[in-house]
């Protein structure tokens, strides 16, 4: 097990192999935008709980994804959110993600007794063999633990998951008009007459930057054509003002198909720096069209993530 060194604790003293030697030990890296980890993180809080008795460990190391995941307030408030009492550390500057030679979010190693790495495993799933090797490394055997997410924690529909996680800044993906773009420069835009699947658009006064797209001006809109059961965007803000925002499908209020983040009649709130769930589609699951318009100048878009 490489050193953790250069990690900030957030919630406990600093640890590393020497601390953690005779213990094992699961190290979780995470981003707290990251759907893929939230839905993950059910199951670590889970085995933490579980087998904390029989020494284990769990380390929560936040390696941020986005500029703003930076911030430790924001960290300390997704960790409270998740109801996360195990050691978590902000990773901030990659040191501890580069000595792993990690790639991923989430990703899960598994360390022995005498600190030697005897598993991993990236992204979702998996999770019966995760905790067998568990059980394994700590010599016990006995049910499974059991898990369901909530929630934004929930499972993803994956037969119905048809769209792919989209970047919103000029390195990302998807844009509908892909010669309209203007990296680095604020200029007006239009939704096209058509929007095709799997794509995005902006209309309003926007500066679309190398990770996000910032609204200039209030009543911007951004547009997306996709096929999932939810939808959800990372979203940040230039400025400490609440700013509400509507969303709809299809040209119409989302009703009972809204997220956690809307309500039925599409009203929401940008506060913070984190992903929003947009739509949580009750009935079939189709292709349709979510727009969502803020009311006023600052909203910073990062990315759209489905489940």
């Amino acid at each position: 097990m490489p050193s953790l060194a250069g990690a900030k604790w957030l919630n406990s003293e600093p640890l590393g192999p020497r601390e953690l030697r005779g213990q094992v030990v699961l190290v979780n890296f995470w981003t707290l935008t990251c759907i893929n980890w939230l839905r993950q993180a059910p199951y670590v809080r889970a085995w933490s709980q579980a087998y904390r008795d029989d020494g284990l460990v769990v380390i929560g190391m936040h390696t941020p994804e986005f500029s703003f995941e930076h911030n430790l307030d924001l960290v300390a408030q997704a960790t409270k959110e998740r109801g996360i009492d195990y050691p978590v550390a902000l990773d901030n500057d990659y040191a501890v993600w580069d000595v792993f030679t990690n790639r991923y979010w989430p990703a899960l190693y598994f360390v022995d007794r005498d600190t030697i790495i005897r598993d991993e495993h990236f992204g979702e799933g998996r999770y019966e063999t995760s905790e067998r090797v568990l059980q394994r490394l700590l010599g016990v055997e006995r049910d499974l633990v059991s898990v369901e997410g909530h929630g934004i924690e929930a499972a993803a529909d994956w037969d119905q998951l048809r769209t792919p996680e989209t970047y919103l800044g000029y390195g990302g993906n998807h844009f509908a008009v892909p010669g309209d773009r203007a990296p680095d420069q604020r200029r007006a835009y239009e939704l096209p007459e058509r929007l095709p699947s799997n794509h995005w658009a902006l209309d309003g006064e926007w500066t679309i930057a190398r990770e996000k797209a910032t609204l200039e001006r209030g009543g911007g809109t951004i547009a997306y054509r996709f096929h999932a059961r939810d939808a959800h965007l990372v979203l940040s803000s230039r400025t400490r003002d609440p700013i509400p925002y509507r969303v709809t499908l299809d040209g119409e209020a989302p009703g009972p198909s809204h997220g956690i983040d809307v309500d039925e009649d599409g009203n929401g709130t940008l506060l913070h720096g984190r992903l929003y769930q947009l739509v949580r589609t009750q009935g079939t699951v189709r292709e349709r069209t979510l727009e969502i318009t803020f009311l006023q100048p600052g909203p910073e878009a990062y990315a759209f993530t489905f489940g």
